[in-house]
């Protein structure tokens, strides 16, 4: 029997099973990953993804409908790994730890764990239907407001020196590009450095830039 489509983050399927939903697209987000950097996005049947998965093609066509969905999944679970990440460090923090410096290592640590899905997203963003990357897009800006929400927050304690909203702004998108770019220059980086010591190093950086422009 075909179930009524549901939509599981925009895009819709078949399955009712939500869990089912979510481990099934991990999986084939997974499988993609290898391939279409192996391959290139273009180059990438959805064929092969569904032999990588270990599922058939009627089995992957219950959960998207085309490539370029599995393309946006790979957007999403870096997000939501994101997003998961922070709200534990900041749940980490409330024992007394430092909440920037707790969420600059979750969030370095997610950059360095999907170091490939990032990578593959910033090569391939422009594969993506307007109405997805518009989505990719929002996303990108709510998890650098993360990161707003936390300086801000440390400001108004006293655990910040005050700065202008506009180089608040600018802090935490470059919170957001240090991570990334371990994963551009992962190539030298990893050769020279632990991500320990480069998180260790990007954080007090950070802190140190907070404070030369305090008001």
């Amino acid at each position: 029997m075909v179930h009524k489509k549901t939509e599981n983050r925009g895009i819709p399927t078949q399955v009712k099973n939500q869990a089912l939903v979510t481990q099934r697209r991990r999986q084939i987000v997974d499988a993609a990953v290898n391939l279409f950097i192996d391959n290139g996005f273009h180059k990438t049947t959805t064929r092969q993804i569904a032999q990588a998965a270990g599922i058939s093609i009627g089995s992957l066509y219950e959960y998207i409908a085309t490539k370029e969905d599995v393309l946006y999944l790979v957007c999403d679970a870096i997000h939501a790994e994101i997003e998961r990440g922070v709200a534990e460090a900041l749940n980490r923090a409330k024992n007394g730890k430092n909440p920037l410096a707790e969420v600059i290592r979750e969030y370095f640590m997610v950059c360095h764990r999907m170091n490939d899905h990032i990578l593959l997203i910033y090569q391939e963003t422009q594969s993506l239907p307007d109405k997805w990357r518009r989505v990719v897009l929002e996303n990108e800006i709510r998890i650098t407001g993360i990161f707003t929400g936390v300086l801000a927050r440390l400001m108004a304690s006293g655990d910040l020196p005050r700065i202008s909203a506009r180089q608040l702004d600018l802090v935490a998108h470059n919170i957001s590009v240090l991570g990334h770019m371990w994963t551009f220059r992962r190539w030298f980086l990893a050769n020279h450095y632990g991500i320990d010591e480069y998180i260790d190093f990007q954080t007090r950086s950070i802190l140190g830039m907070c404070r030369e422009n305090a008001a």
